[in-house]
Parts: C-alpha cells; structure tokens; sequence
C-alpha cells in the first residue's frame, strides 16, 4: 500500500514519463509542488496548457512557432538570402544564443537513420529544395550534428542541392573553446586538423 494519496501517485507518475526523470526525481518533483503555493502551481499548469494548445509549427521553416511563420521568419531584419539547415528546434534556440547569426532556418525534423526507419521521406529535405528554388537563396549552411546520422544526412542534401548551383557550407567543426587536446576524441581531433586555418 502506498503512503501517497492518488492524486499525488498519479502526479509522479505522469512526471516519471519525461525524459530524465526516474521515479525517485519524480517522487521529489511531485513533493515540491504540493509545497508550492497555489498561485504558481496554477501557472505551471496553464504555461503546460498554453504550450499543448498554442504552438505548432512555422509553415515556412518548420521551427516552433504560435502561428502560421515563427519571429525568426516573420522578422523583416533578418537576412533572406542565407539558410541555415538544422535538426531540430533546439539547434535554432542554440545558434540564436550566439548573436552571430542573422539568416533563416531550416529546421528538419530529425537526421537520416535507416536503422530507425528514418528516409528522406520523414525529413524535411524536398521542403527545403523548394526553398531554394523559390526564395532566391544564396547560401545554404548545413549544421548537421557531426554523427554518423548527420555526416549522412549533410551528404544527402549536398547531393539534393548541388544541382541548384547555391553555395553550399558546412559549420567548422574541431576543439571546442577552452579544451585540452588530451581529452578530445579522434574524430573531433581529425576535425580540428582538417578544419585548420591559416593565421594571419
């Protein structure tokens, strides 16, 4: 027999179902909101409510959006002529935290993965052929993540887009800032040394 009430067992159980949580975390969450005052346990709520209900996805570039074009495409400021080609959602929010990048997006949807029934077809690459061809896009930046599933998937939007005569970039990928070259693996090293630059 538990020593929880109903409500609170089916709180942790439904917390347990998120990605990260164990049932001890879940135990711990569902202990801290019944601790928490009502007023802020209502607006948890209806932010998860808000959420379920309000976004979808942008028509044009398939990032989180609350209507029909996300704020980076609907953003007149932005640079039109630049599409930056990514997996998901969260590459977006990452690549916007830099301030260094003023183009659109692209996002995906995933990476390929035969072994996980992902084609192509599940994909949003022929969304992003079309793309091309209709909005007078100069540069297409694949930031694919450096995988075997993204190395695949860069691949196989080169070989989609070569054709279209656009310029075609991948982001530099090597030593991230700060690390020592002891703990870095093979691939990354490889990376690094294939990516090197001239210094001036």
């Amino acid at each position: 027999m538990s020593a929880y009430t109903r409500s609170i067992e089916k709180l942790i159980k439904e917390l347990s179902k998120l990605p990260g949580i164990g049932p001890r975390s879940a135990e711990r969450i569902a202990l801290f909101i019944l601790k928490y005052p009502y007023k802020e346990a209502k607006a948890l709520s209806s932010a998860i409510e808000d959420v379920k209900e309000k976004t979808s996805h942008c028509q044009i570039c398939y990032n989180l959006s609350e209507g029909d074009l996300c704020r980076i495409c609907a953003d007149a400021n932005r640079d039109r002529s630049i599409i930056c080609v990514v997996e998901k959602p969260t590459d977006v929010a990452a690549i916007e935290k830099t301030h260094d990048y003023k183009g659109l997006y692209h996002v995906l949807g995933g990476k390929l993965s035969p072994l996980d029934g992902i084609g192509p077809d599940k994909l949003k690459i022929n969304e992003l052929a079309r793309r091309v061809d209709s909005e007078k896009i100069k540069e297409v930046i694949i930031a694919t993540s450096s995988d075997t599933e993204g190395e695949t998937t860069c691949l196989y939007i080169v070989r989609v887009l070569k054709p279209k005569k656009v310029k075609l970039t991948r982001l530099a990928q090597g030593l991230p800032v700060g690390g020592d070259i002891e703990y870095v693996d093979e691939v990354t090293l490889g990376k690094a040394i294939e990516g090197r630059k001239e210094i001036n």
